[in-house]
C-alpha cells in the first residue's frame, strides 16, 4: 500500500527513473547484438552520454592500455555525450597528426578553451592557413642566434631565483618542487623569450593576470567557456588587460625605433613581420601571439622540469652523475654555460629525453571528423562528426619501443636506435635527416616523423614549433640547479609520485615534495 503512495506522489521522478532504465538497457541491447562490424569497436559502457568519461578522465594511460588489450589500436568510447574514436600505434599517429585539412579539424575541439585565453586573431580564431603562417612567424623567432643569446638569460634567472626565493635562505630544506620549478620555468621564459619590459612587470600585476589565464584552462570550459562563472569573469578581464601590456610595450618599441643588438626576443621578432600575404601583423595580434606563446609553453616546461627533478631525487646518484659530466665536459671549473657547450652534456640531454618519453605533459591529441575516413586496410570507418584521438605518449611507455618501458632510465639512450632518438643538435628539427617532407606553411616537415614512437612535440600539422626553445630551457635549469643544488626525496622509500590527470596538461601529483641541499652559493 505504501509502495503505491509513494508511486501515485511522484509520478515525476517514477518518469525519470523508467526513462533512465529504459535508456541503459537499450544501450546495452545495442552493445551486444547491434555492432556495426564497419565501425570501431566500442567500448563496454553502462550509462549512455557518460559513457567511459570516468576511466579516461582517472588515468587516461592506464585507459589506453586496457582497451588496447581487448579492442585492438582503433576503439570508440563514450566521453560527455561525446563519440571519441582512438587510434593507437604508429599508423594511429600517422592517421590523426598528418591528417588531411579537409578531412580533421583541431579548432573546433581547442577553439572553445582557447579562444577566449589566447585572444582574438591568432591560433584556432582564425583559418587554418593564417595560424601555420603565424607558427611560420614564431619560428622565425626561434633561430639559433636568439638561442645563443636565451642560454645565460636562463641561467641568471635560476640562479637569481635560488638567490633569493625564500624556500632558499638556509643551507638546507624541504620545499614544493613543483611550485619551485613552475616560478622557475615562467621566470626564465619571461626573461628571455617575452622580453625585458615583460619579465620586469612579472613581479606585479602581470603575474596575475597570468595566474587568471591560466586558472580558465579547466575542464568545464571544453564545453562551457562562456559560463559566467568567477574563473571565466576573471580570464575575460585579464585577457584584455595583458594584451593591452603587450600592445603598449609594443607602441614603445615602434617609437623607440632601431632595436638594440643584443637583443632577440620574440617581441622584436614579430615587430615588422608580415604574413605571406604581404598583410602586417596587427599590434593586437602580436600581443594575442604572445600571450599564446606564453600559456602553451610555461604547462609543458614546468611539468617536464618538475618531472626531472623528481625522478632524480628518486635517484640521487644521477644528481652526482650530472655534476661530474659538467666537470669534465665544461672543466673544474665548470665555466658559463653557453649554447654549444649544453649539446655536449649528453647526460643531461638524456635526462630531458627519458622524462618527456615518459612523461609527455599532453596525453591526448583530438581532431573533429569532417569527413568519413576509412581506416588503411581494414573494414572500418570512422564516421563524420567523431572525434579522432591520438596518443603518441603510449608508444613511450610501450615495452616493444623502449624495454622495461615504465622504468625511467636516463642510460636507455645511451644505445638508443637512431629511429627513436631525437637530435642532439637544438638547431636542427629533429626529423632533419629525412628526406620526405611536407610544408604546412611554416616550413617543412618531416612525413614520416609520426611514426616515431618519441613525439613529445608532436608531428605534422600542428607539431610545436617551440621543440628548440623548450629543450635550451629545460636543459640549462637543469644544468643550473645541479651546479646549486643537492636534492633527495624526503622520504627514501616512497615512490615517485602519481600523475594528476584532472586538468587539460597532465603533472604530478600536487604538492610534490624534495628535501635539498645548498651546493655552493649561489653566484
Amino acid at each position: 500500500m505504501s509502495s503505491r503512495i509513494f508511486l501515485d506522489n511522484h509520478p515525476i521522478l517514477i518518469t525519470i527513473i523508467s526513462l533512465t532504465i529504459i535508456s541503459i538497457a537499450t544501450n546495452l541491447l545495442k552493445q551486444l547484438f547491434f555492432r556495426d562490424p564497419h565501425r570501431p569497436p566500442v567500448v563496454w559502457h553502462w550509462v549512455p552520454k557518460i559513457g567511459s568519461t570516468v576511466d579516461y578522465g582517472q588515468d587516461p594511460y592506464d585507459f589506453f592500455f586496457r582497451c588496447r588489450q581487448k579492442y585492438g589500436d582503433c576503439f570508440t568510447f563514450g566521453l560527455l555525450g561525446m563519440k571519441v574514436t582512438v587510434y593507437l600505434g604508429p599508423k594511429g599517429n600517422n592517421f590523426i597528426l598528418n591528417g588531411k585539412l579537409k578531412d580533421l579539424n583541431a579548432e573546433e575541439v581547442y577553439g572553445p578553451l582557447t579562444i577566449p585565453v589566447f585572444g582574438p586573431g591568432v591560433v584556432y580564431a582564425v583559418e587554418n592557413a593564417r595560424f601555420m603562417d603565424q607558427k611560420r612567424l614564431l619560428k622565425e623567432g626561434f633561430t639559433s642566434q636568439s638561442l645563443r643569446s636565451y642560454i645565460p638569460l636562463f641561467v641568471h634567472e635560476v640562479q637569481l631565483f635560488i638567490k633569493t626565493n625564500p624556500a632558499f635562505q638556509s643551507t638546507t630544506g624541504i620545499c614544493d618542487v613543483s611550485s619551485i620549478i613552475s616560478e622557475i620555468s615562467l621566470y626564465t621564459a619571461a626573461g628571455s623569450l617575452q622580453g625585458k619590459e615583460v619579465r620586469d612587470s612579472f613581479d606585479s600585476t602581470f603575474a596575475t593576470y597570468y595566474r587568471h589565464l591560466d586558472d580558465a584552462f579547466a575542464p568545464i570550459n571544453f564545453m562551457f567557456p562562456w559560463l559566467p562563472i568567477p574563473i571565466n569573469i576573471r580570464r575575460d578581464r585579464a585577457q584584455k588587460k595583458m594584451a593591452k601590456l603587450y600592445m603598449d610595450i609594443v607602441q614603445k618599441r615602434r617609437q623607440q625605433g632601431k632595436r638594440d643588438d643584443s637583443s632577440h626576443d620574440m617581441l622584436w621578432a614579430l615587430l615588422d613581420a608580415r604574413y605571406k600575404d604581404g598583410t602586417a601583423i596587427t599590434d593586437l595580434e602580436i600581443a594575442n601571439l604572445m600571450i599564446a606563446l606564453l600559456m602553451g609553453g610555461q604547462h609543458n616546461t614546468a611539468a617536464s622540469g618538475t618531472w626531472v627533478m623528481l625522478h632524480l631525487a628518486h635517484r640521487p646518484w644521477l644528481i652526482e652523475e650530472l655534476y661530474q659530466e659538467q666537470k669534465e665536459m665544461l672543466g673544474e671549473q665548470m665555466t658559463s654555460l653557453t649554447y654549444e657547450s649544453l649539446q655536449r652534456l649528453t647526460l643531461h640531454n638524456n635526462v630531458i629525453r627519458e622524462t618527456l618519453r615518459l612523461h609527455s605533459p599532453i596525453h591526448s591529441i583530438m581532431r573533429k571528423v569532417k569527413t568519413d575516413m576509412p581506416i588503411p586496410d581494414s573494414d572500418m570507418v570512422v564516421p563524420q562528426g567523431h572525434i579522432l584521438l591520438a596518443a603518441p605518449g603510449v608508444l613511450g611507455r610501450s615495452d616493444e619501443f623502449f624495454p622495461d618501458a615504465m622504468n625511467w632510465d636516463p642510460h636507455r639512450w645511451d644505445q638508443q636506435p637512431e629511429s627513436t632518438t631525437p637530435s642532439t643538435d637544438q638547431s636542427k628539427d629533429s626529423s632533419s635527416k629525412d628526406t620526405d617532407t611536407i610544408d604546412y606553411g611554416y616550413g617543412a616537415v618531416s612525413s614520416k616523423a609520426a611514426y616515431s614512437p618519441y613525439l613529445p612535440f608532436g608531428a605534422g600539422r600542428h607539431r610545436c614549433v617551440g621543440e628548440t626553445f623548450a629543450y635550451a630551457q629545460l636543459g640549462s635549469i637543469l644544468v643550473t640547479l645541479v651546479r646549486l643544488l643537492q636534492w633527495e626525496q624526503v622520504d627514501p622509500k616512497a615512490p615517485v609520485p602519481k600523475t594528476d590527470y584532472s586538468s587539460m596538461f597532465s603533472r604530478p601529483v600536487h604538492p610534490a615534495t624534495i628535501r635539498w641541499k645548498l651546493r655552493q652559493a649561489p653566484a
